[in-house]
């Protein structure tokens, strides 16, 4: 993946270690927000630091949290700073050397503040682009939310304008001396696939959906 030209947009989403692996512009940072499903958020509550993982979805330059208006969590993200993280484990990089063998990632830190969605259409279309997100078109196919599903259901977003990804996409790096040993050395690629549907016994509809892993 060849490398943006675009700085880092503030010093603590910086990339550091490694810097050569550091992506910083928009397409890159929202590919790799859409290709997850889960992230992890990091935030402060009663003087102690937790670290919970949760499902998210992007729309435009935000990413999107939801869950139950009582929670303690969402609560605590709309009152103080956030760190959102994702990794993507692509592939499995096997060297000739124990220090080389590596992983191809992709991954994506966030900083910056949650905002609550309150306006009602707003967070309607906000959760039909979830549930579509991944299972395209079901969103027509389901009994209608009720206003008291919505009202007690909290939708959080957070800009993507302070991430930063850091990618590793390449093959193995081993010595120039070791390359004659006889291991084998190469990449297993990783990914996620859907596996055989189990239908409800109950269900009414016997065929199954569509889904964004096939």
């Amino acid at each position: 993946m060849p490398r943006p030209t675009r700085p880092a947009p503030s010093p603590r989403t910086r990339v550091r270690r490694l810097p050569e692996r550091a992506h910083y512009d928009a397409d890159t940072i929202a590919a790799i927000v859409d290709a997850a499903m889960l992230c992890t958020v990091a935030f402060q509550l009663d003087g102690a630091v937790h670290a919970i993982p949760t499902i998210h979805w992007r729309e435009g330059g935000h990413l999107y949290l939801h869950g139950a208006k009582a929670s303690r969590m969402l609560k605590a993200l709309t009152e103080g700073e956030a760190c959102v993280t994702i990794a993507l484990a692509d592939g499995l990089v096997l060297a000739r050397s124990a220090m080389h063998h590596s992983m191809n990632y992709r991954s994506v830190v966030v900083y910056g503040r949650f905002e609550a969605v309150t306006e009602p259409a707003h967070k309607l279309a906000s959760l039909r682009a979830f549930i579509d997100g991944l299972y395209p078109g079901r969103w027509d196919t389901l009994r209608p939310i009720t206003e008291k599903e919505l009202n007690a259901t909290s939708v959080l977003r957070i800009a993507l304008d302070e991430a930063s990804a850091k990618v590793r996409d390449w093959g193995v790096k081993d010595d120039e001396e070791d390359l004659d040993w006889p291991v084998w050395a190469g990449v297993i690629p990783l990914r996620t696939l859907a596996g055989e549907p189990v239908t409800e016994p109950d269900s009414v509809a016997r065929s199954v959906p569509p889904t964004r892993f096939g």
